[in-house]
Formats: C-alpha cells, sequence, structure tokens
C-alpha cells in the first residue's frame, strides 16, 4: 500500500519530535545550553529556572522539517546534595515536502527527576539521576510517547579552573504506543572554559541509541555555545548544535535565561 503524501510527511518527520522529546527528558537540569549534565546541585532551599528555546532545521529525502521548542525547567534543592527537576517542553513542527504541509505543536511529555550528588572531592564529583516522564503529550500527534518512561543516568564532574569537564552514561526505558525501541543508552560529554569572570565557553559532543527498529544508525551531536552572567541570579545563553549523522537534526539554534533565587 503506497502511503498518502500526508502519511510520508508524518513518518519521516516524527523521529525529530521524538528525540526532541528525549533531550528534554535527558537534559532538564543541565546547563543551558548544554545537553551533558553536571553533578553539582543548588543547596539546601535554593532554586532556579530556566526557560530556553530553541528552533531545529532538517531536510532528508526531500522532506524538510523545522522544529521549535520552547521549555521551561524547575530545579529545587531539596538538600545540599539532592535536586528535585520538573520539566515541562513544548514542542512546534513544521515539516513539508513538494506538495504537502504538515504542522503539530502542542505540550509534550512533562519529566520529573532527582539528582543526587553522592561524592565530592577535590573538584571531583559524581552522582545519580533517576527521572520519570508522564505521559502528557498527545502521542498520536507525535507530541509524546503515550506511557510513563522512565531513565537512570550516572553524571561525573571534575573541575579544574578555569576548565570544567562532564561525561553522561544514560539507560531510557523508553515504554511507548508507537512501536520504537524500549531499551535506549545515551553517552555524551562536555566541557566548559571560563573565559572571563562573567563568559564561559561551553561545547559538547553525544550519542544516543535510534528509538526506529530497522535504524541502523544512532544518531550523534556536536554542539558550541556561550553563556553570560549577568548577576549571581541571572544568566543568559546562547548554542548551535549539528548533527554528525542524517539521523540527528542537521543543525539546532538555542537560545536561554536562567534565574536562579
Amino acid at each position: 500500500m503506497k502511503l498518502s503524501p500526508v502519511s510520508r510527511i508524518q513518518s519521516l518527520s516524527f523521529p525529530f519530535v521524538f528525540f526532541g522529546i528525549l533531550s528534554c527528558a535527558t537534559a532538564a537540569s543541565a546547563a543551558h545550553p548544554l545537553i551533558t549534565d553536571d553533578a553539582g546541585t543548588m543547596g539546601t532551599g535554593k532554586a532556579q529556572l530556566e526557560l530556553t528555546g530553541e528552533y531545529g532545521h532538517d531536510k532528508e529525502n526531500g522532506v524538510t522539517t523545522k522544529t521549535r521548542q520552547g521549555d521551561a525547567c524547575f530545579t529545587y534543592g531539596l538538600s545540599e546534595a539532592v535536586d528535585l527537576v520538573v520539566d515541562l517542553p513544548y514542542l512546534h513542527v513544521r515539516t513539508s515536502d513538494d506538495t504537502t504541509t504538515l504542522t503539530e505543536n502542542g505540550f509534550s511529555d512533562t519529566s520529573l527527576a532527582v539528582k543526587w550528588r553522592f561524592y565530592e572531592d577535590n573538584g571531583f564529583s559524581l552522582a545519580l539521576k533517576p527521572g520519570l516522564t508522564l505521559p502528557t503529550g498527545d502521542d498520536q500527534e507525535g507530541l509524546g510517547a503515550g506511557k510513563a518512561t522512565y531513565s537512570l543516568f550516572f553524571v561525573t564532574s571534575k573541575e579544574m579552573d578555569p576548565w570544567g569537564f562532564h561525561l553522561n552514561l544514560g539507560y531510557i526505558r523508553n515504554e511507548n504506543t508507537l512501536d520504537e525501541e524500549k531499551d535506549l543508552w545515551h553517552a555524551s560529554i562536555a566541557s566548559t572554559l571560563a573565559l572571563t569572570e562573567n563568559l564561559t565557553a561551553v561545547a559538547n559532543l553525544g550519542v544516543e541509541s535510534n528509538a526506529e527498529k530497522l535504524a541502523s544508525t544512532d544518531p550523534a551531536f556536536v554542539l558550541a555555545g556561550l553563556i553570560y552572567t549577568l548577576s549571581e541570579e541571572i544568566a543568559l545563553d546562547c548554542g548551535i548544535k549539528y548533527g554528525l549523522n542524517d539521523r540527528e537534526t542537521d543543525r539546532t539554534v538555542l537560545a536561554g535565561v536562567t534565574w536562579k533565587f
């Protein structure tokens, strides 16, 4: 049976929506624009709100996918070593070929995570971050998994002023209604460099299992960006992410503001 133009676009555009959802869940408390998290925690009673946005552009097999994503992430320090993270993303995806245009938009799946820093010594830190994603997005529109998913990430950081290095290794149990792979793995590394007292350069490299059952290539990315600290409470950031293969979005522009209180 031959797919209609709309069905064909939907089948091609879904992976980019899906991996956008995964990035929301797995990077909920990373220092934006980084995907890789660090092992640091807020401290008892301290909180931060991150408001971020990104624009992704991808072209494959004659189909162009443009993704806009807004995100609100709230982090609260339950203790000196434990953070609670709540993340709510909103997606707008426009997919088109020569004859048909399809638009999908709405809130995606909400994620909850707890980060526990269980070791810290001389700038070296280790943390575990279990997470739960609730099926609040419309899976029929490609905006959610349709089922609750869960994950566990191992996070390690080493701070050597002016450098910082971070490694994430994670497992995602991708329960879903879309006949996707259920066992996914993530690996990424990041580095930060304080250029001045207020300006920090960041870089990121990562790969994650492909959720498509018949896919032979896992999506991989490289990212570079800047974080500018206006004050102890406010920071601005921007970055650009490039796909290293066809399964990752070709390029994504990221920007955000972080408020600590």
